[in-house]
């Protein structure tokens, strides 16, 4: 792949790079298809590519055998997949896979990628910047969970959906929802209703649209903005930034 098609693509986080450690990287992308519930890491299992995302989201997962699937972040076009490498592991024992529609990434293997890392301080700056703000999210979930209801978690995590999405239009099922924001399926379908009947969305088989983005950012208050504005602080325009693109 040239550096001009790497130029072109939509993740912000190759974006937000020099050029110099975009050339680094350039030689070995790979723009692929990434589709609804394909897998980018299985947990305990070797990483051995990754993933920076042009569209869709991806869930980051904790497995448990009583509850299922657990969401602990998630990402975009604004990330990558596979940080645990960047903290010296080669696995993780969390999921990621794609959990709203389908799009392009551009894959590298793990090997060529940490090559890339260890050569240029600078890239390994900016790929750790990015860990921290995904640690933020983690962290900003984890209280949402803990102090929140249901509805107000259903609004922030649809608000990150839509910072992360072309339209206020997300194909999203009840099921996925459930997972996300770690509840009940049928307390989702009664906060729906709820967010609903205030106008902020309307909800129909497998999709929602976002009407009153104001509204749904004073329901999720304090959890929702934390992580996006680390972003925006550490490495370049994102969400509701008037710079984002």
């Amino acid at each position: 792949m040239s550096l001009v098609d790497q130029n072109q693509s939509c993740n912000l986080l190759l974006r937000a790079l020099c050029d110099a450690d975009r050339a680094l990287l350039a030689p070995h992308f790979e723009r692929v298809p990434i589709h609804r519930e394909q897998v980018l890491v299985t947990p305990g299992e070797r990483i051995e590519h990754v993933f920076f995302m042009e569209g869709g989201i991806a869930s980051i997962t904790s497995m448990s055998p009583e509850e299922g699937r657990t969401e602990i972040g998630i990402f975009g076009r604004e990330g990558v997949s596979g940080t645990a490498l960047l903290l010296g592991a080669d696995r993780s024992p969390h999921e990621t896979f794609i959990q709203v529609n389908h799009s392009h990434a551009l894959r590298i293997g793990a090997a060529p990628f940490m090559d890339a890392v260890e050569q240029s301080p600078t890239l390994r700056r900016m790929m750790l910047r990015y860990v921290q703000t995904l640690m933020t999210q983690t962290g900003q979930s984890a209280v949402a969970n803990a102090r929140h209801q249901i509805e107000s978690r259903l609004a922030r995590w649809l608000l990150m959906c839509r910072d992360r999405n072309d339209g206020d239009e997300i194909a999203l099922t009840h099921e996925f929802m459930a997972i996300m924001i770690g509840a009940q399926r049928t307390g989702v379908t009664v906060a729906l209703h709820i967010l609903e009947g205030t106008g902020m969305i309307r909800s129909t088989r497998g999709r929602v649209t976002i009407l009153d983005r104001d509204k749904l950012e004073n329901l999720a208050g304090e959890s929702y903005g934390l992580a996006e504005a680390e972003y925006r602080q550490l490495i370049g325009p994102f969400g509701q930034d008037p710079a984002y693109a």
